[in-house]
């Protein structure tokens, strides 16, 4: 067994046993009746604020809703370039938006010696490290108020007058302290602690999935959904990198996954000045920005971090088309399993990036359409609402 796999399913079995211990009692609570902690709440506000944009019209949650499984939610976009408009129209950025759920366990971005792969930090390609907040996924929440393809705002300064001008300001001052204003990046790292610790509550990250429920004895999988989990633990070796009970190893990896021609941003030229030859690389695009010499970077060029298959397949309807991979090339669960099992047997478009694409755990793995589909079955067990789910305060 390849040594990274063999060191993740000893973890997976140990990380599952605590789960599991941890999900009978917080089933046996009165789940439905917790509110959010005042940080929480606050981090709740900043979330939904349209405010914080500029022009204003823009939040959070436009690029992430809880219907969706806090990920893009328009089902248009969805289906072709996946990749969503920022505050000022004809600005679009250039990947589809990661969940912002299960997020608050990856760790600060490091290079696993053991492992023999990077491991952490924030967005597809891991520019939120958290060595400077110490925590990733509230780096990552700074990031698309600056960003001009996304949020617009011109600096830290704008975020913070605006939140202090908010009506969620006095609770704000309560959580952070009187004094948070007078410090621009304190006050600035208080916004991104707050939406991080929001996007880390069960109002978020509920664990309230038929799989959960399974998992606690509350619950039975179907035949099919029972094959596709055995499917995704052994065969397929799915599990390898969506390691329980997170359903990600917040490691990066490429998967040869195509360009998506429909991006908008092949032909935003004044962003993007190599048009339709630009590239995404990645990890490795990252770690060659920071200043990593040629022998770390090119090794992870085209890797993107693997998400968190929780919610893979939440949706308000059945036709609700999702978009699948780092630029949303795959537009169903059934197109990307069929990719992983047969990109390298049938005549599948090239690799966006060709380098290091990774032959060994996918790309051939023998499975019938039958196993497809119950591996399928089993993603689709993954979403929350199943159990009865906690209802935050407003």
């Amino acid at each position: 067994m390849d040594e990274r796999r063999l060191t993740h399913t000893r973890t997976a079995v140990t990380v599952a046993a605590i789960f599991i211990l941890a999900l009978i009692v917080t089933l046996g609570a009165a789940a439905s009746a917790r509110a959010l902690s005042p940080t929480q709440t606050v981090g709740e506000k900043l979330f939904f604020d349209t405010n914080l944009s500029e022009p204003a019209g823009q939040s959070c949650a436009s690029c992430h809703a809880a219907n969706v499984g806090w990920t893009g939610p328009d089902a248009t976009i969805n289906s072709a370039g996946a990749v969503y408009q920022g505050a000022v129209i004809g600005r679009f950025g250039n990947r589809k938006p990661p969940a912002a759920a299960y997020a608050g366990d990856s760790p600060v971005l490091h290079y696993d010696t053991e492992q023999g792969t990077w491991i952490g930090g924030m967005f597809w390609d891991g520019r939120a490290t958290g060595a400077t907040l110490g925590d990733p996924l509230a780096e990552q929440a700074q990031g698309p108020f600056l960003n001009p393809l996304e949020m617009n705002e011109p600096d830290a300064a704008a975020v913070v007058a605006k939140v202090r001008e908010s009506d969620y300001a006095p609770l704000f001052e309560a959580v952070w302290g009187p004094g948070i204003w007078n410090d621009t990046s304190t006050a600035y790292a208080a916004i991104a602690r707050s939406i991080a610790a929001f996007e880390r509550s069960s109002a978020v990250s509920a664990f309230t999935s038929k799989y959960d429920a399974f998992m606690a004895g509350k619950a039975k999988l179907t035949g099919q959904e029972l094959r596709g989990l055995h499917l995704f633990e052994g065969k397929a070796g799915c599990a390898g990198c969506h390691v329980p009970p997170l359903f990600t190893d917040f490691s990066y990896d490429n998967l040869g996954i195509p360009a998506n021609p429909l991006n908008p941003f092949y032909t935003e030229l004044t962003w993007n000045p190599l048009g339709s030859a630009w590239r995404d690389l990645g990890l490795g695009g990252y770690l060659q920005s920071a200043g990593y010499p040629a022998d770390v970077y090119e090794s992870q060029l085209g890797k993107f971090k693997v998400p968190t298959l929780r919610n893979v397949d939440l949706r308000p309807s059945p036709f609700f088309v999702k978009a699948y991979g780092h630029n949303g090339y795959f537009k169903s669960l059934l197109e990307i399993v069929h990719f992983y099992n047969t990109r390298d047997i049938l005549p599948w478009p090239p690799a966006e990036v060709p380098q290091n694409v990774n032959h060994t755990e996918l790309g051939n793995l023998g499975l019938n359409h039958g196993e497809e589909l119950a591996i399928v079955a089993f993603l689709k067990t993954l979403s929350d609402g199943y159990l009865p789910a906690p209802q935050p305060a407003h």
